[in-house]
């Protein structure tokens, strides 16, 4: 399929052949008819791909703070991968829509497919021919609706959700700044609800928009024209309210706002304009600053938006969903009229060439439509005729000078800052097929590390004999199960932590082992093969006594809409990470762990975990949320036999001798912060080492089973407040 993508470092914008999304449960696949150009929102995003680095950054400050503190956790290389990867990346541009369900995931009983429904969301309703939404951002189109009235849904949402937080009544006088698409439908949803309006805005043309559409007068905000009218429709008091519907830098719009508000009268701000606030005009007047939040309650909460659960309508009567229909029950019964705002409309292949003429000022237009081809009509499907499985023993060797041919599942931030360009040119690999749900992250990965293929159909890279290796990089709660059927195909599998999240994925996991006699598999446990740690356990040497360990994980604390919160569906935060450190402490004691005791601070994750080894050993994992920032992000202390070992981050390692050990009572290896190396090159390494020749993986997978079985024994150990007993797994 396509879909219109923009490079962020670059600016490039093209209509790119992507895979199509695959159709998850809890949402619909919707064959795109009209999509909308937000003449703002996305103009604005265009233009800021096309300045330099250094207006980028100054652009958006908040993402420059992150990119600071990444590179005091994560060191300069790992930073630059991670920022420039998402830099030179195609991004989707689109928000709002209207299509036909093309095909109805598990769940959804509301719509069915042949379905006509508007859709909202950044990440659901681009700017291509076909996208996955979830059940709370479509809402169907009513009967007599026409399609490209219907793909104003989103906007028109926004539009609705900034009238309602003025709160107008019967009778009052608005304001509104800014008459472009946003501007141009609250001045309908105002007058539709009783209220006089007067609109402000420098252009003519949308000023003589807005009186046909129901103002009572329009004119330039820096004119006298708009104060008079005002006057006159208040008798000198001022508005009732004024919406913020403007953007750009100009200050203009908040003190017009105050100049011609009446006293303790309402300013709700819709668009992105500057907002210094005059204070004394304000506060003499008090007025109300309120802020709309784009298209109503549930608008960046994950739960809301991707997994369905709605709010009560007792509690919250207008939802993002509930705004969505109300909108476009508006239009079909007359109150809203889209048509007029409609100032072209696109062949969706020539989107490129649409955007550069609004860039540029050639197209002059307050909203434009993408029109879609229409589905040609498809061949009868052949018959299928089912296969049955046959039960993969793995080879013990392979054919000399062969590549190994790797599938990546799963393209996020972890796979392509940490793990893909490790690979990308990597002597002995080819990379064959990237799957992932979301087309445009198989198409970025595909273009930027050479895979020969991208896809969201996972079955049938499972089931192509020429795979030998498949990546699984997905989210948590998927990892067990993606594992399961790769290691039935016959594969070897390289899954990044966690492997389970309950026992009985684990134990579904080893039932494909025993099923299938594959053992050929790795858990990204990286930190025990980072070279510094390495280093440093060779020069501590063996041990003649049990040993204690300190692991400090100063982790911080998660942005709020991080996926990472979403305990219900992904697990917890430790469950994810934990058993990087398990995995480290047992590496280090050359024993895995036979009980784990958990204790937690009440009210956040912050946790100690105390694991006990057969020789008597002890390591104790703190993994805490509410540390400073500034503070290294993992500490570690061996202590045994009168030695003692140090790591300081992975940046630091040093070893002390209680006695001179070769003339030396201390041994210390640095790195500089940009060279910190947390194993990962050389994790992967090892996994192709083993794969090539057929030899044993790098952790054997008794090791991967026990880690796994210690982190779940946390939650276990936590509710019962007592020790937990690590029983065999095999």
């Amino acid at each position: 399929m396509k879909q219109v993508v923009q490079n962020y470092k670059s600016g490039e914008l093209a209509v790119l052949d992507v895979p199509v999304p695959g159709c998850k449960a809890g949402g619909v696949l919707v064959r795109t008819a009209y999509s909308l150009i937000s003449t703002g929102t996305e103009l604005m995003k265009v233009s800021e791909a096309g300045m330099s680095m250094l207006g980028k950054a100054r652009s958006r400050p908040d993402q420059v703070a992150k990119v600071v503190q990444s590179v005091a956790t994560n060191g300069v290389p790992a930073t630059y991968r991670k920022v420039m990867g998402k830099l030179d990346s195609y991004t989707p541009l689109g928000y709002s829509l209207c299509g036909v369900v093309e095909q109805v995931g598990a769940g959804i009983d509301d719509v069915k497919v042949g379905d006509l429904v508007a859709c909202a969301g950044n990440e659901h309703a681009l700017h291509a021919e076909l996208n996955w939404v979830p059940k709370n951002l479509y809402a169907p189109v009513p009967d007599g609706l026409a399609p490209r009235h219907a793909a104003f849904g989103t906007v028109g949402s926004i539009a609705l959700q900034g009238v309602r937080q003025g709160e107008p009544q019967l009778g009052e006088v608005a304001l509104v700044i800014g008459l472009g698409l946003i501007g141009q439908l609250v001045v309908q949803l105002l007058a539709a609800a009783g209220v006089r309006v007067v609109g402000a805005d420098p252009d003519p043309a949308r000023c003589e928009l807005a009186e046909r559409l129901g103002a009572e007068a329009c004119g330039d905000p820096g004119s006298a024209s708009v104060e008079a009218a005002v006057a006159e429709l208040t008798g000198g008091h001022g508005v009732d309210q004024v919406y913020l519907a403007a953007g750009g830098g100009s200050n203009q719009p908040v003190e017009l706002a105050a100049r011609l508000c009446r006293d303790r009268g309402r300013v709700v701000d819709i668009g992105k304009c500057r907002l210094d606030l005059p204070w004394n005009a304000y506060y003499e007047k008090e007025l109300d600053v309120r802020f709309s939040r784009s298209y109503g309650p549930g608008r960046y909460d994950p739960e809301y938006e991707l997994e369905g659960r709605d709010y009560p309508i007792g509690y919250v009567r207008w939802t993002e969903r509930r705004n969505l229909a109300c909108f476009l029950d508006l239009m079909a019964r007359g109150g809203v009229d889209v048509e007029p705002l409609v100032s072209h409309v696109a062949a969706f292949d020539d989107a490129v060439e649409t955007y550069r003429s609004l860039k540029d000022g050639e197209l002059k237009a307050v909203a434009v439509l993408f029109r879609y081809p229409e589905r040609a009509e498809e061949a009868p499907e052949a018959p299928v005729v089912a296969v049955p499985a046959v039960n993969v023993k793995r080879t013990t060797a392979r054919a000399a000078g062969t590549p190994v041919r790797v599938a990546f599942i799963g393209a996020g931030n972890y796979a392509t800052s940490m793990l893909l360009p490790h690979l990308a040119g990597r002597e002995g690999v080819e990379l064959s097929t990237v799957v992932t749900t979301t087309a445009l992250s198989a198409a970025n990965a595909q273009r930027k590390f050479g895979f020969a293929r991208a896809t969201t159909d996972l079955d049938a890279v499972l089931g192509d004999g020429s795979v030998d290796a498949v990546f699984v990089v997905t989210r948590h709660s998927s990892h067990a199960d993606l594992t399961r059927k790769a290691l039935l195909a016959g594969k070897s599998v390289f899954v990044e932590k966690p492997l389970a999240l309950t026992e009985d994925e684990l134990a579904g996991v080893l039932a494909a082992v025993e099923e299938s006699g594959n053992d050929r598999l790795q858990v990204g446990f990286n930190r025990r093969f980072a070279p510094l740690l390495q280093e440093a356990k060779q020069r501590f040497g063996a041990r003649t006594g049990p040993a204690n360990l300190r692991y400090l994980v100063n982790a911080g604390r998660l942005e709020h809409g991080s996926w990472y919160l979403r305990q219900g569906s992904e697990g917890s935060r430790f469950a994810g990470e934990g058993g990087h450190f398990i995995d480290t402490a047992s590496w280090l004691l050359d024993a895995d762990p036979v009980s784990v005791y958990a204790v937690a601070t009440p009210g956040n994750e912050d946790l100690q975990v105390v694991l006990r080894y057969p020789d008597g050993s002890t390591a104790t994992i703190s993994y805490v949320t509410t540390g400073a920032s500034g503070f290294p992000k993992e500490t570690l202390d061996l202590v045994a036999d009168g030695k003692v070992l140090r790591l300081d981050d992975f940046v630091r390692a040093s070893v002390y001798f209680e006695k001179s050990t070769a003339g030396r009572k201390r041994w210390v290896s640095s790195r500089l912060p940009k060279a910190r190396d947390k194993g990962q090159n050389a994790e992967l390494a090892a996994f192709f080492r083993a794969v090539r020749t057929g030899g044993p993986m790098p952790v054997p997978l008794e090791s991967l089973v026990a880690t796994t079985a210690a982190t779940l024994a946390v939650p276990a150990g936590l509710a019962g407040g007592a020790p937990v007993t690590l029983a065999g797994h095999r």
